[in-house]
């Protein structure tokens, strides 16, 4: 498929996938080299950019995020801003303000969130980079989910300037396609120190000496839970790594169950602080009453703009770093942090790659996730949330499917700065595995 033809269907694909908030309208590529879309969440100078979210309808960026900057000045064409969780916040993508994006295998099903839509492209569209955004696991589970390659790097690796964030130490900004080799090729491209987002400023090189990985360890806690068919894929693809001369050994990591509290109090407490900036006077929605007093139209604005969930959020967050609050629960979770970022480390020392399943089932029917309770959608990252809490490398491949033919994805977590192994498992992976396109 070219890329014309591409542009010039792209408006009917998306009315079946509803994988864009926002689309190009140029129907010819012109002296684009290659077509890539964004998360909604990155700004974007040509396309309205809203995170998912009503508080921002309207909001015109006057500047591109700079991974997208970096990506146009590679010569890409950016066609697309991503459907998503409002902020970021859950696991299917079903608390978009906007549309849901449907599973690419089935339009009954979720795409999985927050970066659902991207994963959604990434499939759909031939020949395509999508770029996402992580914060808890929101790469590598619609990757699983959609039967993509997805990488989210380490925290810092890539620029955040422009990224509308969800928690500012969780934040990492990734690529998702079909193809791993675009792992490496874009992750390269968007990379790099930018003095407007200091914590990017302190990387070293990323290298790209083709570095294998010979042994990954197993965490117990990682193969708890899972659906048969998970399971079932996940044992195959194990002994698939054995016979590639990998070394698969299971290990015991105490700080594995503690993660997802740890990470909801942080993640929640930074989303409140972040959100407090959406009060209907810089950004988006500007349609309250003037007459009120500012606390009562900041209000109004609020209650209208924010979705359920993100309201959730912010009264977590807002709680857990009140007075007599804070030490009991966010200081609390940021050692536990501290924790899982040490298992990490001792683990890592003795192995190339933590290696668990990416997420415990395959991507859930709609019906089901509104019978869900708002714990249950929590927990349903706690295999995703350890290394992104950590702010270490991790990378979903597709390893199998279930007997209705949803995809199954692995995850690989490497140490910080580390990709350059997570790409070369990437691509040996690719050479054997047969994946799947969806049946139009």
């Amino acid at each position: 498929m070219t890329m014309q033809s591409v542009l010039g269907s792209l408006r009917e694909t998306n009315a079946r996938y509803g994988m864009f908030h926002a689309m190009t309208e140029d129907t010819e590529p012109g002296d684009a080299g290659f077509l890539f879309s964004a998360k909604d969440n990155l700004t974007s100078k040509d396309m309205e950019t809203c995170a998912g979210s009503r508080i921002l309808e309207g909001y015109h960026p006057v500047f591109d995020a700079t991974c997208i900057s970096k990506m146009r000045g590679a010569g890409g064409k950016l066609i697309g801003k991503t459907n998503m969780d409002e902020f970021g916040f859950g696991t299917f993508s079903a608390n978009s303000a906007y549309e849901v994006p449907r599973n690419p295998f089935d339009l009954e099903r979720a795409c999985g969130g927050s970066s659902g839509g991207s994963a959604c492209a990434a499939m759909v569209l031939e020949d395509h980079v999508s770029i996402g955004v992580s914060t808890g696991g929101s790469i590598c589970c619609p990757a699983s989910f959609c039967g993509v390659y997805g990488i989210a790097p380490t925290y810092g690796r890539v620029s955040r300037y422009g990224l509308i964030d969800y928690g500012n130490s969780l934040d990492k900004i990734g690529i998702l396609s079909t193809r791993a080799g675009d792992l490496r090729k874009y992750v390269n491209i968007i990379a790099g120190k930018d003095e407007r987002d200091p914590t990017s400023c302190m990387q070293p090189e990323l290298k790209n000496e083709g570095r294998g990985i010979k042994s990954v360890a197993v965490p117990k806690d990682g193969v708890q839970g899972l659906s048969a068919d998970v399971e079932r894929v996940f044992r195959d693809s194990l002994e698939s790594l054995r016979s590639r001369g990998i070394d698969v050994e299971e290990v015991d990591m105490p700080s594995f169950k503690y993660a997802i509290p740890a990470y909801y109090v942080i993640a929640t407490s930074e989303a409140s602080t972040n959100l407090a900036r959406y009060v209907g006077m810089r950004y988006g929605m500007q349609e309250g009453d003037l007459s009120l007093k500012f606390d009562d139209y900041f209000s109004s604005i609020r209650s209208q703009g924010f979705g359920d969930e993100a309201k959730r959020r912010i009264l977590l967050g807002t709680f857990t770093r009140m007075v007599g609050y804070r030490d009991r629960y966010y200081a609390k979770a940021r050692q536990v942090r501290q924790l899982v970022i040490d298992d990490y480390r001792k683990i890592l020392r003795n192995h190339d790659a933590v290696l668990t399943p990416t997420m415990p089932f395959v991507a859930p029917r709609f019906d089901e996730i509104e019978r869900m309770t708002a714990l249950e959608s929590y927990k349903a990252d706690y295999l995703t949330v350890p290394p992104n809490l950590a702010g270490m490398p991790h990378l979903n491949v597709p390893c199998g499917y279930d007997s209705d033919g949803m995809p199954i994805g692995m995850q690989f977590v490497g140490d910080h700065w580390s990709e350059d192994s997570l790409f070369t498992m990437a691509e040996d992976w690719e050479r054997t595995f047969e994946l799947r396109r969806p049946s139009a």
